[in-house]
């Protein structure tokens, strides 16, 4: 299981709050405000889950999600895009995204789609 979680999030709470969930169960977490970069951040990392925010400043979730499903480098990592919006899962589905999760989300449901996707990779 690769235990690894890229987290891209231009909301500063959410980082902290997922980062402190997730390594308290055990998982190395890195968080990032922006996307700039990404295939390299993602590349070097080497995630087993990318939980990203739909609403990103700069480039946003459908874009990144674009660009890391063109990639043969990452197109293998399973996005998981998060987002308040009202056509957010649509929007996760249209772009390949292989989940979406609601905000504000359960932490119960955060810590299942972690676990699951981690064991797939």
């Amino acid at each position: 299981m690769n235990k690894r979680v890229l987290l891209v999030d231009d909301n500063l709470h959410i980082l902290e709050a997922v980062e402190l969930i997730l390594s308290t169960e055990h998982y190395t977490v890195r968080s990032l405000t922006k996307a700039d970069n990404i295939i390299q951040e993602v590349i070097h990392f080497k995630p087993g889950i990318i939980l990203l925010d739909l609403l990103l400043s700069g480039k946003n979730g459908k874009e990144v999600t674009k660009e890391l499903k063109s990639t043969p480098e990452t197109k293998h990592i399973p996005i998981v895009i998060i987002s308040a919006h009202p056509s957010g899962e649509k929007s996760a589905k249209q772009v390949g995204a292989e989940d979406f999760l609601a905000k504000p989300f359960d932490i119960a449901d955060l810590l299942v789609l972690v676990e699951k996707y981690c064991k797939m990779s």
